[in-house]
């Protein structure tokens, strides 16, 4: 069994998580994933016996479009995607990840540079169990891009991620996850 086969069978016992996929599939955007918290929570649910929502607090979708990184572009992409999953009980966060150091350093008070592709920037989010990102194509097939594999998140490990986020944030993320999945195992240092 490969690791997608493991985590798309993980992944499949979130009935929001797999319909959210669908929808993004429908809304045809450039260079999508579905990532963060939703995919990764949803393995910790299912790993540890929980209720597949338990602790997801939003549903990130990012895509990618540099030909068009205006504040009005993301919002019209924000509200498609919020119109076509206006029926479902979660929030679903999208970002077009070609605008994101235009905001970074106030939200986090360090520079970010542009990411030239979606998986750049997920390869650069605080912890390494949640560098990962799945998507479907049009043909039904799952993509997944996880850079540093998937033995932390199977294996309920939080390391930091060196790449980009500050100490900070990772801490916070850390110690939030941590309180509502206390199986978690937290490392301090690559």
């Amino acid at each position: 069994m490969t690791d997608l086969d493991r985590l798309r069978g993980l992944l499949v016992r979130n009935e929001v998580l797999v319909t959210v996929l669908d929808r993004a599939r429908a809304c045809d955007l450039p260079h999508w994933y579905l990532t963060a918290g939703c995919v990764v929570q949803t393995v910790w649910n299912a790993l540890t016996g929980r209720d597949a929502g338990h602790g997801i607090e939003d549903y990130d979708l990012f895509y990618h479009n540099p030909a068009d990184p205006s504040w009005a572009a993301e919002d019209r992409v924000i509200r498609m995607v919020a119109d076509a999953c206006r029926d479902l009980p979660v929030e679903v966060e999208v970002r077009n990840e070609a605008r994101v150091h235009l905001w970074y350093e106030a939200k986090f008070g360090v520079p970010c540079p542009p990411f030239a592709s979606t998986e750049a920037a997920i390869d650069a989010f605080p912890a390494v169990c949640s560098c990962v990102g799945v998507r479907i194509g049009r043909d039904g097939s799952w993509h997944l891009h996880a850079p540093y594999g998937l033995d932390d998140l199977f294996g309920l490990v939080v390391r930091p991620n060196p790449v980009l986020a500050p100490r900070e944030v990772f801490e916070r993320k850390a110690a939030r996850w941590k309180a509502r999945w206390p199986e978690l195992t937290v490392l301090t240092s690559r």
